[in-house]
């Protein structure tokens, strides 16, 4: 007898995650051990680091996610694990686990797309997704805007072309030496300042381009604080969080909202560490609902990587056919839709 089933396992990064989900949408169990106290000394993820922590971890971690679940690895119906895109090594932890639990219990295998696995994170709280949709996937890793037609099938119609808008947030609360990870850290200060007092560049804001570019406006912020220094100025650092934040919230919304209308979706999408940014989730909500949008996004907790929203679209990927087998590995540069 079937039991719907999915044990998701999640080590794409520096958190090393399992899951138990039934049916794709109701979480059993959901365990992630992070790494941000290891990595933070350093001001971001070293990836040998990463990797050795995940070794030690990954057993453990899926055991107390059988565990809270009250279920064991025969229950399980099927095996979903992240194998892509990442950090090589990690990734390389997980497969390696799902493959060997796979064949000592002969249960089905599911590499699952990481990026895939965010989008699905909006299944987890028994919200309606329901394609043709734009989906906006934004993390430290990934700035990605998709048209989805139908689900399991997605057109990437922009993206970063250098930094992702997680990164650039990292990459200047480390210059301000705020404590890893930064975008968290520069969304407090940024409550307190004001929006509009340093005017930062927003790049690629032609007519018509999806794509995303943040390197120049990681460089702007930099030269601010750099020539504040030179001239011995005091920054006021709320605004200037606040102005460097909208900076990226604005091209962000707005290419979204092109985008919707172009295709002529009715719902919006966010996913990604990013999307847990309340500033940025309230925004977007004003602007859908000045246009008679619907917008999903999913609860803070799923935002962030974690192995609930692997198990959900590996539970998806199973019953529309898809399997892997034993030959399955880690790709460091997965693409979506790439097999």
């Amino acid at each position: 007898m079937k039991s719907g089933l999915t044990l998701g396992i999640e080590t794409s990064c520096d958190e090393t995650a399992a899951a138990i989900v039934k049916d794709g949408t109701e979480v059993i169990s959901n365990v992630v051990l992070s790494q941000i106290d290891i990595h933070q000394k350093y001001g971001g993820v070293v990836p040998e680091i990463a990797s050795r922590h995940h070794i030690e971890a990954i057993f453990p971690v899926i055991n107390e996610a059988l565990d809270k679940a009250n279920v064991s690895l025969e229950d399980i119906e099927v095996i979903a694990v992240a194998y892509g895109p990442g950090l090589v090594g990690s990734l390389l932890v997980g497969v390696a686990a799902a493959k060997s639990l796979a064949f000592a219990t002969q249960k089905p295998i599911v590499g699952v797309n990481h990026i895939e696995g965010h989008i699905y994170a909006n299944f987890l709280d028994g919200q309606s997704v329901t394609p043709p949709l734009v989906c906006l996937t934004v993390s430290g890793g990934h700035t990605d805007l998709l048209l989805i037609p139908r689900l399991g099938e997605y057109e990437i119609i922009g993206r970063t072309r250098d930094d992702a808008a997680g990164e650039a947030f990292d990459k200047v609360a480390r210059v301000l030496g705020l404590p890893y990870p930064g975008g968290p850290q520069i969304e407090k200060l940024a409550l307190e300042g004001n929006k509009g007092a340093i005017h930062f560049p927003r790049g690629l804001q032609e007519h018509g381009n999806f794509d995303f570019s943040f390197s120049g406006l990681k460089t702007a912020a930099l030269n601010y604080l750099n020539q504040a220094k030179q001239k011995d100025e005091m920054v006021d650092l709320p605004d200037f969080a606040a102005s460097f934040q909208w900076a990226i919230i604005d091209i962000l919304t707005e290419k979204l909202m092109a985008a919707a209308e172009k295709y002529g979706v009715n719902q919006v999408v966010l996913s990604g560490g990013v999307a847990a940014n309340s500033t940025f989730r309230n925004y977007v909500q004003k602007c859908v609902d000045e246009r008679g949008l619907e917008l999903l996004y999913p609860p803070v907790h799923f935002c962030t990587d974690n192995a609930a929203m692997i198990a959900s679209a590996g539970y998806f990927r199973y019953n529309a056919g898809y399997r892997s087998d034993y030959s399955l590995n880690a790709v460091a540069n997965l693409r979506l839709g790439d097999k």
